[in-house]
């Protein structure tokens, strides 16, 4: 057990903050290790004066941030910064050396030059000034109007007054959320969820209670038995190209998810982040059952995550509370994004970058077939990641740590999974977020050598 006693001379606010604050630095500096097992709860609260308890807050915020994980029977253990706060960019953490695939993230395209466009059109247009004045909180009618011309690709046809324009999909998960929600609430999710939505919930003070997942998503039965069991007021979930697993619900699935939040009164919330990697895709839930559901939207991953803009089709009885809670919240969307994305959709860029991402992804896609062959994983032809099940004798965080040792970072099942089930071994590939093809390629290669080696991982040191 490794005899660690963290400096909090440095740090300020909550002690519990500032133990998983200095873990991080101290993992950062070296002075942690990828494998080291942590002291019990008993014992750093004992070395720092403090209760278990707050020990025990310390290291589940650790935990959420990916830092350490823990096993029944085995303890807590050291695992790297590679989950709930993956790096944003290589200045800011991981060296060009490294291979990337924690961060979901489309590959770059046309987008740069695109930007250096519109941004050139603007300066010539005279209208900045516009962009600098406070604006309505669901945004300019203008942008909304290009919301929904956006949300039609995927099958929704609206009026703009059901568009909301968001500060990109997590700030619509906060404002769709807050407003259908208060604290205290029960939210549904699948078993496995986006980390964005675990992040809010605990800030929130949400009670979120997973739903078993079959290879279409959320099962009808199991969901029908959280209904009645916990009466949730909402049920979050991403029916298309669900982040981590890629699966999809099918449209009959989709039809009798509908119809039991409807009869136990449960408002969906739907993200649809990834809709738009398909060329065909499922008619979203929002389509289903427009009174009942809130979609999320974003560009994040099909044109540019830095652009944070997204839109937030809501219904009637949501769609002015949830503009109230945008206002509340931060205001408004930044006019500057809404207005850049807007021209990329008025004139047709939006939709060219994004059938280019759908070219990139079944490249990508075929690159992963080829390096990973032999091997058993889950995705789909036109998704940016990858589920991965770790064959024994590996443990996912014992894999995590040892390519992380050959400069490739992957995402463990523990960030994605909902409540105390123990987590599978099972990690998230993200192919998206490499340079090119040729570090796709190497990357997979490290990934595949180090799933085929015929000796056992090693084992952490107790």
């Amino acid at each position: 057990m490794t005899i660690w006693v963290p400096d909090l001379t440095a740090y300020q606010g909550p002690i519990y903050l500032s133990i998983a604050n200095a873990l991080a630095a101290d993992l950062a500096d070296g002075r942690l290790t990828p494998g080291d097992q942590m002291p019990t709860h008993r014992d750093l609260a004992y070395r720092l004066g403090i209760t278990v308890g707050t020990v025990s807050r310390a290291y589940s915020e650790a935990k959420r941030r990916g830092l350490i994980a823990s096993e029944v029977g085995r303890g807590t253990y050291v695992q790297g910064d590679q989950s709930g706060y993956p790096h944003l960019t290589v200045e800011e953490g991981l060296g060009p050396e490294m291979f990337d695939f924690s961060l979901n993230l489309p590959a770059k395209g046309e987008a740069e030059q695109a930007l250096a466009t519109v941004l050139g059109d603007l300066s010539r247009s005279g209208g900045l000034s516009t962009m600098l004045d406070y604006q309505p909180e669901a945004g300019m009618r203008r942008h909304r109007i290009a919301g929904a011309k956006w949300l039609s690709f995927i099958g929704i046809e609206t009026d703009p007054e059901h568009v909301i324009v968001t500060n990109g999909a997590q700030n619509g998960i906060a404002v769709a959320l807050s407003t259908v929600t208060r604290p205290g609430d029960i939210v549904l999710t699948e078993s496995v969820t986006y980390t964005g939505i675990k992040d809010f919930a605990a800030h929130r003070d949400l009670r979120l209670s997973a739903v078993a997942m079959d290879e279409q998503g959320i099962r009808p039965d199991a969901l029908e038995e959280a209904c009645t069991t916990h009466r949730p007021k909402a049920l979050y979930c991403m029916p298309t190209l669900q982040n981590p697993t890629a699966r999809i619900m099918s449209e009959p699935r989709r039809q009798e998810i509908v119809a039991i939040a409807r009869t136990y009164g449960v408002t969906i919330v739907e993200d649809a982040a990834y809709d738009w990697l398909m060329k065909d895709p499922p008619p979203p839930l929002a389509v289903i059952a427009p009174d009942i559901t809130v979609l999320l939207s974003s560009i994040s991953k099909t044109i540019a995550p830095g652009m944070r803009l997204g839109y937030v089709y809501a219904p009637n009885e949501f769609a002015g509370p949830i503009g109230a809670t945008m206002r509340s919240d931060c205001r408004m969307a930044t006019p500057l994004m809404a207005e850049i994305v807007t021209r990329w959709i008025e004139d047709g860029s939006a939709e060219r970058m994004n059938e280019w991402q759908r070219g990139e992804v079944a490249i990508r896609q075929s690159i992963v077939r080829e390096e990973l062959a032999g091997i058993d994983y889950e995705t789909h032809p036109e998704s940016y990641h990858l589920w991965l099940p770790l064959p024994a004798p590996w443990r996912a965080e014992e894999f995590v740590a040892q390519v992380r040792t050959r400069n490739v970072v992957l995402m463990p099942a523990e960030a994605f999974v909902v409540g105390r089930d123990q987590s599978p071994h099972v990690v998230r590939i993200s192919i998206g977020s490499a340079k090119n093809h040729e570090r796709l390629r190497a990357g997979l290669a490290i990934i595949a050598e180090t799933l085929k080696t015929p000796q056992r991982p090693a084992q952490s040191v107790i």
